[in-house]
């Protein structure tokens, strides 16, 4: 539908009914957070077991040791999927289930859970689609340097063979990475995710090492399929607004996107890390480490893009005083409120700014179809007698964020579905179990599922797309 044409009284339910025929419909979740059984059937030590026994970086101490029992109720959670009505169900892969040292043979026992699975989801009518990483690197290869070290894009991509080998005569939908942003960054930058690194230069080779595990394991997936399948990444953006059209101000939006999003998505698709980038780098005396061949293989085409989105910013380039560069010469980057209500992730609730990110890929990386592989929010559940959560703030955080996809659709987007963040309250990694993003509430003591307010609002959306 052509954006004029639109008329801007539609409301978001008109909007949302709007969505194109064959959209998806599903949820999301990640190994660590919900599957518990960290020392079950040969699975060994991954960097967030071992982040979460340094004392201080979880809070209230909380560990994915038991986390959701999802590696014994699986059945159960496949069965909630479906009574909800969702036909699609993205989930990770535990390295260290697999391969239990980061090389070497496949562990049966470990892969048997995944197989079950998939065939679990397609008995049910649910398409599996997988993500080979969600951040759990096998501590082993961690001792050995981590994603900061080249050999790890290699292990990678040994690792997804395993996985591939096995699963893809039923899967046909893969993901390599989960936000390599998060990855390199939170993980050896700010050190406030697994493995707690502060080292900035270290980060930006992960950045590069994680994209060229992406490329080697797409390469040789692509080269073994035994039938089309899809193959995508899925990448964590935002909008970044400068706070004014002074230059300091829209520098620092422009630093910000190029580190946030740029970096990733123009070596994916253009095949060249941005030039405003390499240069802001530089200026810190850090270099991508780049070698003949990686960006051929980090630009294997791919069939889809994942977007993740939570939240937008507006950045300035004025510290308080109104200085534009630190004491090291370097300018100023910082955020300043946009004033929108906030979640209790402490995230401001910004849906023009996925409509506005969505429609930008779509015009600087056209051709590239997109699906929301995860978007929703944290809050205060206050659950009744009957353990249900009436969660009108997170059904209206859905609410405002489809519409927007809506928007970004009328507006030229290819995107082809929304997988909610996240099917059960879990681990919310450093946050441990405080922040829930489910849209069914988990008991932690006696593990009980209720399906909360939004996951029957989503529920319904999803039944009625069906029977346009």
């Amino acid at each position: 539908m052509n954006t004029t044409t639109v008329p801007t009284t539609l409301s978001e339910q008109q909007l949302i009914a709007g969505l194109p025929a064959g959209f998806r419909w599903g949820v999301a979740t990640s190994a660590y957070q919900i599957e518990g059984a960290i020392d079950v059937d040969g699975r060994t030590p991954s960097i967030w077991d071992t982040f979460c026994r340094v004392p201080g970086a979880i809070d209230n101490g909380d560990t994915g040791d038991i986390a959701c029992e999802h590696y014994t109720r699986m059945p159960a959670d496949v069965a909630l999927i479906k009574d909800l009505g969702l036909d699609t169900y993205r989930f990770s892969v535990s390295w260290t289930r697999i391969q239990p040292h980061g090389t070497g043979p496949v562990n049966p026992a470990g892969l048997a859970f995944y197989d079950r699975l998939v065939d679990e989801l397609l008995a049910q009518g649910i398409d599996p689609w997988v993500t080979l990483y969600h951040w759990d690197l096998p501590q082993e290869l961690e001792d050995a340097g981590g994603w900061p070290v080249r050999d790890t894009a290699y292990r990678f991509a040994d690792y997804s063979m395993l996985v591939f080998d096995a699963l893809s005569d039923r899967v046909d939908t893969w993901t390599t990475l989960n936000e390599p942003w998060c990855s390199a960054m939170l993980g050896y930058a700010y050190g406030a995710h697994a493995p707690g690194r502060q080292e900035f230069p270290a980060a930006v080779s992960a950045v590069h090492h994680l994209l060229l595990g992406h490329g080697l394991a797409t390469e040789r997936m692509r080269e073994a399929a035994p039938r089309k399948l899809d193959i995508g990444i899925t990448l964590n953006a935002a909008t970044a607004y400068p706070a004014s059209d002074a230059e300091p101000d829209l520098e620092a939006a422009r630093r910000a996107d190029g580190m946030g999003a740029r970096l990733y998505l123009d070596p994916l698709v253009h095949g060249r890390y941005p030039a405003d980038v390499i240069d802001d780098l530089a200026a810190q005396g850090i270099e991508i480490p780049v070698q003949e061949g990686d960006l051929a293989s980090i630009s294997t085409p791919i069939d889809v893009l994942g977007i993740n989105y939570y939240f937008s910013q507006k950045f300035t380039g004025f510290d308080e005083n109104g200085r534009t560069t630190d004491d090291d010469g370097l300018p100023i980057s910082r955020t300043l409120p946009l004033n929108k209500p906030r979640t209790a992730m402490d995230w401001e609730i910004v849906p023009e700014g996925f409509t506005d990110l969505l429609v930008r890929i779509s015009k600087d990386y056209p051709g590239l179809p997109m699906v929301v592989t995860e978007n929703g929010s944290a809050f205060q559940d206050v659950p009744d007698e009957n353990d249900y959560v009436a969660d009108a703030d997170r059904t209206a955080y859905f609410t405002s964020h489809l519409a927007a996809v809506a928007r970004a659709i009328n507006e030229g987007a290819d995107i082809r579905g929304y997988l909610a963040w996240s099917l059960l309250d879990n681990f919310e990694w450093a946050y441990g179990y405080d922040k829930r993003f489910g849209i069914v509430r988990v008991d932690y003591e006696s593990q009980a599922r209720t399906p909360k307010q939004s996951a029957l609002y989503l529920k319904e959306l999803a039944e009625q797309h069906r029977n346009l």
